[in-house]
This record gives structure tokens, sequence and C-alpha cells, in this order.
């Protein structure tokens, strides 16, 4: 299952919601708010999403991801709103029989969320300026 929160993201409880009795194996990834990007300063970062086609293509990832690879189970979850420097903003659980099945569908994952998800990221630097992140759509609507 993929879902979008604007609430601090707990790991663990995707790890408990993929452990099984089959599973041998389990690959994690979370990805956090750092404080620098390309050379800049990053103060904080903030997520922005169309929320009913984010999660449904989240879900079809996650759906393809299981349908393609030797995985049992599969969640990701993806904040939005306003993060702070070491807040995680995705974190995805995969369990299967071994560890190599996991461990690549953990990263398809990632990969396919990032490039597919309407989920758009504006970076906050500590000179107080901000932008949009590979959005070319959100920056002409940048707001100052």
């Amino acid at each position: 299952m993929f879902k979008l929160t604007d609430k601090a993201i707990v790991p663990h409880e995707l790890v408990d919601a993929v452990r099984r009795p089959d599973a041998g194996g389990l690959a994690t990834f979370e990805g956090w708010v750092r404080d620098h990007h390309q050379g800049r300063e990053v103060r904080s970062l903030e997520y922005e999403s169309f929320p009913e086609l984010a999660e449904k293509e989240g879900n079809r990832i996650l759906q393809d991801i299981l349908a393609e690879h030797d995985i049992l189970e599969a969640q990701c979850i993806h904040r939005t709103g306003h993060l702070a420097i070491g807040d995680i903003a995705i974190a995805i659980a995969v369990s299967s029989a071994h560890r190599d099945a996991a461990f690549d569908a953990c990263r398809a994952i990632i990969d396919s969320i990032k490039s597919t998800v309407p989920i758009w990221k504006k970076e906050h630097y500590t000179d107080g300026s901000s932008v949009w992140v590979k959005c070319h759509s959100c920056a002409e609507h940048q707001h100052h």
C-alpha cells in the first residue's frame, strides 16, 4: 500500500506491516531531508501533491513491483507539507523470501515513485530564497 501523510513517518510501522512468517528478508529505505542540495544550504523542504492521483499512481507502482519481483509485501509512505532537516520524507519496506528480491524491489519502488508520482518538492534555503526542484510547471507558479 502507498499512502501520503502530513504526520511524522514511523518506520517500524511499515516494517511491522510487511512482516510475515514466510519472509526471510526485509529491505527498507528512508529518504531524509538533508541540509544541502547542489552546493546550496537547505533550511527545510515542502512537499505538495495531487493526493488522489498520487495515491492511485503509488499503489499502481506497488502492484506492478509485486507482480514483477519475487516479493511478498511492499509498503510506502510519503510526507507532504513542511519538513525540517532530518525528517523522513519517504519510507519503504519490502519483505521477501530471499534478500535479493527485497533489495531490487525497494530500489525499483523509490525510482518509480520519484519519476512518476505527482509529488512536488520545494527547497527553502538558508539565504531566504526557495525553489521548486525538478518541476518546471511549479517554477512557473512559484511564490516568493
